[in-house]
């Protein structure tokens, strides 16, 4: 698994951009791995769809806290990688250190699931049966005597009879 991230902000009021994108490696596509989704410690903020805040709003308001944590994601086997985008709150220092720690806590728990899909061992297994002598004990006397008959037939038709 690779997973890049940037974070872009324009000068002023106008809150972050985290762009991310996660992408599988083909030996951990083929152990057909689900998409996994891990609730981060990166904020959401408020009226997230805003990209910008104000003095004296929402995150930057005296005593305001963070609601809730956005949610990271991995495709699945099948999925295909695009880039995910999440507003984060505005910051003076422009400091998000939960965004790494965020992303190592994503590889751990992908890390766990892929760890658990290669204890499922790969197995090929082949059999084959053939009649049991009890079955060819109560199908010989049939078989012969059906044998015997034709072999009657033929001698007689070449007899002419």
């Amino acid at each position: 698994m690779h997973i890049t991230w940037n974070i872009t902000k324009q000068r002023g009021n106008l809150r972050p951009l985290l762009t991310y994108s996660v992408t599988l490696e083909e030996h951990e596509k083929a152990l057909a791995l689900p998409p996994l989704r891990v609730r981060s410690s990166i904020p959401e903020p408020e009226e997230a769809w805003r990209e910008y805040c104000y003095p004296g709003e929402l995150e930057r308001a005296e005593g305001a806290a963070a609601t809730s944590c956005y949610e990271l994601e991995t495709p699945s086997h099948k999925g295909r990688t695009w880039p995910q985008s999440l507003r984060l709150p505005w910051r003076a220092d422009n400091a998000y250190p939960e965004v790494e720690a965020s992303f190592l806590a994503l590889r751990r728990a992908f890390e766990a699931v892929l760890a658990e899909a290669c204890r499922s061992e790969p197995m090929k297994e082949q059999g084959a049966l053939s009649s049991s002598e009890a079955s060819r004990s109560f199908v010989a006397p049939g078989v012969l005597a059906d044998r015997f008959l034709r072999m009657a037939g033929k001698s007689a038709e070449r007899a002419g009879l």
